[in-house]
């Protein structure tokens, strides 16, 4: 079994949503995510996808994209992401989900050996875009993975390895300390992933080891459409 990721899909939520505005590479993008998806995963891989799914503003509307993401191969754990307004009650979205495809919030997701935690995140401190009104989303989101970190202790064991989901990235764009890195670091998880950076913001985006924790930016455009391995 292997762990894929990818994120930030866009995918149009019943609506006419061109993705091809924001460049070429778009251009049928998920034609180009779901062969380079039946190329590369298998039926006992695992795909995390964190956040960004559909540009639906209903579960009702959301429910094509997620069947489709569903018919790929691999089990799927979702993560909600900024943009991810059809998102709203967990009971709810966790009823209407497909087969194969768990959806992650306030809480882990034991597969096997590995236990999958995460939270939306939000923007950090230091961030030049971070304003009085960011602090409380971003204080609500530590306390979210705080929550997610206590339940993947409860389902871990001594052969259990941690993996970590965010949208946002858990750090500004010098890399400072946040109160996402202060839990990740203590929770010392094989390797972190996150999305939501595209184009001019994904030029400088942080990859790899800092303060002993292993991130991978996985928006998918970033990793040209196709789901990259991290496990």
């Amino acid at each position: 079994m292997k762990i894929y990721a990818i994120s930030d899909l866009h995918l149009p939520g019943n609506n006419d949503k061109p993705m091809d505005i924001f460049g070429d590479h778009w251009t049928d993008h998920w034609q180009q995510i779901s062969t380079a998806w039946h190329t590369i995963v298998e039926n006992n891989d695992i795909v995390l996808i964190a956040g960004d799914i559909s540009w639906a503003m209903s579960l009702h509307d959301a429910l094509e994209d997620l069947e489709k993401i569903s018919a790929l191969p691999g089990e799927k754990i979702i993560l909600r992401g900024n943009h991810d307004y059809w998102w709203q009650s967990i009971t709810k979205l966790r009823s209407h989900l497909p087969d194969k495809m768990h959806a992650l919030q306030n809480d882990a997701i034991r597969i096997k050996d590995f236990v999958i935690f995460g939270t939306r995140g939000w923007t950090c401190p230091g961030s030049r875009q971070f304003t009085i009104d960011d602090e409380k989303i971003y204080q609500r989101e530590g306390q979210r993975l705080k929550l997610s970190l206590l339940d993947a202790n409860r389902k871990s064991s001594e052969d259990t390895k941690l993996i970590g989901m965010m949208h946002y990235p858990p750090f500004n764009d010098k890399q400072d300390e946040s109160i996402f890195t202060q839990q990740l670091e203590e929770a010392m998880p094989e390797i972190v992933i996150y999305g939501h950076l595209h184009g001019f913001g994904a030029v400088n985006a942080f990859e790899g080891n800092l303060r002993d924790v292993e991130y991978k930016m996985t928006a998918c455009d970033y990793i040209n459409f196709a789901p990259v391995r991290i496990y």
